[in-house]
């Protein structure tokens, strides 16, 4: 129950996140804005969740994942009423960015209640369970919106789009509780030296930096495509159809959705080859998108298909640098390295998505047009985030396995199968 209600409230906090992808032209109008001041919207959001990463960590290892979340249920339902009633675009922003913060506030608490109430070898499955779950609030985010703005105007969508969170906030005040034998948890008072010491502590572990980068490197290039780039990609870059390009995206997410509980079932039965599983991963998307890219003309239907089908994948897999952070710090200070290693993705994906509106700016100079050479060569910025993230992942993934085996040599044994060492 404790989970299901967590999950929901997970999967509206997507939903809100991705209330704006079917209403770009609706505002566009509302507010009387240009395609650049619509992409702030999105920029923005992303800001705010990346850097409310480690401070959210903090505030749940200090007062509970439980009140972490009614707080930020709370600020989703009040941010998206003042969205609904906004008709300035500086009061829109300022909307916009308090969902960025509410949505921060959801995801660290939902990893930490699993992490308290099931077991080790059940929290695999059941994190990578919960991702794709989450991730179906951007589909519901799709129809429900384009119907509520088309039939009940601007106002009223996003008055009911509200409404969800505030029945999510009675659920988890009710429902919720941090652990089994007690409603609330609260850990050591937030100082500055306490938070340096928790900060330090959680990044000085090899295994959380190996977290972080693997995080970094597998989540960017699907979250670019799905809240953002995507679509234009398709339709301008590789001259598909509307229509199309919207079955495109939503296999995308269709693969999220799939290869979660499949990643979970992997690393739960086969620990020591997590970031084996990442490289591998990464690598198979790294050779799909090489293949659409300097493919001649534009890529073939099946071949977008199987781009995103892979790239899918890289979203559940970002899950696995979760699954390092759990094992390589105590209960009181997960919350933290979680916050660490959930800003990777975010941070690579804000880069990314800024990187690429410029790279299309130069590369098609005035003409408002952008060409598919222009795509491919600011899709290519992808190189430089995979370069930097496989490098890391290789190096952090040696240090963890020495760290392990110099101080838990059992534990070493046990994961390596290397009972005979």
């Amino acid at each position: 129950m404790v989970w299901a209600v967590a999950v929901t409230t997970y999967l509206l906090a997507v939903f809100h996140r991705s209330s704006l992808a079917v209403a770009g032209l609706a505002a566009s109008e509302r507010f009387d804005i240009s395609a650049a001041q619509l992409a702030t919207f999105t920029m923005l959001q992303l800001l705010v969740y990346a850097a409310m990463q480690i401070p959210v960590g903090l505030l749940v290892d200090r007062f509970g994942p439980r009140a972490v979340m009614l707080t930020g249920t709370i600020v989703l339902a009040l941010a998206q009423a003042g969205f609904a009633v906004a008709d300035t675009y500086p009061m829109a922003i300022g909307a916009r960015v308090f969902v960025g913060l509410g949505d921060a506030m959801t995801f660290v608490c939902v990893l930490r209640l699993i992490n308290s109430w099931f077991s080790p070898r059940r929290i695999p499955i059941i994190t990578q369970i919960t991702g794709p779950i989450g991730q179906i609030g951007a589909i519901a985010a799709a129809a429900p919106m384009t119907w509520a703005l088309g039939t009940i105007g601007w106002t009223s969508a996003y008055l009911v789009a509200a409404s969800t969170s505030v029945v999510a906030a009675v659920a988890v005040l009710v429902l919720v509780r941090d652990e089994p034998a007690r409603r609330s948890v609260r850990g050591v008072e937030l100082s500055w030296t306490n938070i340096r010491t928790s900060l330090a502590a959680s990044w000085a572990h090899p295994g959380t930096r190996l977290g972080f980068w693997c995080h970094f490197t597998t989540q960017f290039s699907s979250t670019c495509l799905g809240l953002l780039w995507g679509f234009p990609f398709f339709v301008r870059g590789e001259h598909t159809s509307e229509t199309f390009a919207n079955v495109l995206l939503t296999i995308m997410v269709v693969a999220v959705v799939v290869a979660g509980p499949l990643l979970g079932w992997f690393v739960g039965a086969y620990q020591w080859h997590r970031s084996s599983l990442v490289l591998a991963i990464v690598w198979a998307i790294v050779a799909v998108w090489t293949f659409v890219l300097f493919w001649p003309g534009s890529a073939p239907s099946w071949l977008l298909i199987v781009l995103v089908v892979v790239v899918g994948v890289g979203g559940p897999a970002s899950m696995i640098g979760f699954d390092l952070g759990r094992t390589s710090n105590p209960i009181e200070r997960l919350a933290s390295a979680t916050g660490i290693i959930n800003q990777g993705g975010f941070t690579a994906s804000l880069i990314l998505v800024v990187a690429i509106g410029v790279i299309l700016d130069l590369a098609s100079p005035g003409s408002g047009t952008y060409t598919p050479e222009a795509f491919t060569l600011a899709m290519s910025f992808q190189y430089v985030l995979w370069g930097i993230g496989l490098i890391q992942i290789w190096r952090y993934r040696h240090k963890a396995r020495n760290f392990l085996r110099a101080d838990y040599p059992e534990q070493w044994k046990r994961w390596s199968g290397r009972d005979w060492d």
